[in-house]
């Protein structure tokens, strides 16, 4: 039931960038979101997300997240023009109301709502497509160089909760096919029944523990100098997947500092294209973005493409 939240190997293309390229890929897709404020940018970089994650193939995955953050992003709409009252073109007046005063909705504050709605899915959806894409122990892998011990909690913390939910899942299968019906019967029936299960669970939970300690111990860890199992290469592939994001993120803050990627929507809307350079700016930034798309394309369907990169 909560495998879509986890990662999961499927062999494609941007599963098997280096870590540091890919999170700084989706570091780099983050800031500009949280930078952004312009719809047409924000609504840009939500399609390169949402190609990215058809390329990793979870668009099941991605569809659980959308209908998580669907509730947040229609209280974000309709909170919004309630509660902020600077736009200068009133579409609705309201009642009165005791400590608030005259409720107003403008029409600005509709577009505000709408737009930071949208900023949430990308951003949403970014982590969504993290965990599809980035393997956990790769990227603390990259911390062990500098903090092994801190790595090894933060690596014991993060695979801690999916596979509790693995385990619990195996206890319920195995209680059910002994004839415990976990939906049956009085509340007080149930909530026992569940006591059961999260008593085996915390005993699995320990005995987990002592074999990890026992590991541990075996692989002398903590005697010397740490070795690494396995070291990721870096290929031509993570280059250009670096150098788009480094592009677009350079683009980005010229954009900003020029006024080309700004939109202000109070006190009035601004023009959502003041110039064609609005438009090459965005351009550019998604063509930049979208190396990893083109190259997984590639990568799928061309074998000497997939052999050079």
């Amino acid at each position: 039931m909560f495998e879509g939240f986890f990662y999961q190997e499927k062999g494609v293309f941007l599963q098997s960038l280096h870590p540091l390229a890919a999170v700084f890929y989706l570091g780099g897709l983050l800031v500009l979101t949280l930078l952004f404020t312009n719809p047409l940018y924000l609504l840009g970089l939500l399609l390169v997300i949402l190609l990215c994650i058809a390329a990793v193939r979870g668009w099941e995955t991605w569809e659980t997240y959308f209908r998580l953050s669907l509730s947040m992003m229609i209280l974000v709409i309709i909170i919004n023009p309630l509660l902020v009252r600077t736009g200068e073109t009133v579409i609705w007046w309201g009642p009165r109301l005791p400590v608030f005063g005259r409720l107003t909705v403008s029409l600005e504050a509709v577009c505000y709502g709408a737009a930071m709605s949208v900023r949430l899915l990308a951003v949403i959806s970014i982590f969504c497509l993290y965990n599809l894409t980035v393997h956990p122990d790769k990227v603390l892998s990259l911390l062990a160089r500098f903090a092994s011990r801190s790595a090894l909690v933060l690596s014991l913390a993060t695979r801690m909760f999916p596979a509790m939910l693995r385990q619990m899942e195996n206890i319920r299968e195995v209680q059910a096919m002994r004839g415990v019906d976990f939906q049956a019967g009085t509340l007080k029936e149930r909530l026992s029944r569940y006591a059961a299960l999260m008593n085996i669970l915390l005993l699995s939970s320990l005995e987990d523990s002592l074999e990890i300690a026992e590991a541990m111990q075996a692989r002398a860890f903590g005697s010397g100098k740490r070795s690494c199992y396995r070291q990721d290469t870096w290929r031509p592939r993570d280059s250009l997947c670096l150098g788009g994001s480094l592009l677009a993120l350079a683009v980005a803050v010229y954009g900003q500092a020029k006024g080309f990627s700004t939109f202000s929507f109070y006190p009035q809307l601004g023009y959502l294209i003041p110039g064609p350079m609005t438009v090459v700016v965005l351009i550019i930034i998604l063509l930049a973005l979208s190396v990893p798309v083109v190259l997984s394309w590639g990568w799928q369907r061309c074998p000497y493409i997939k052999a050079k990169i």
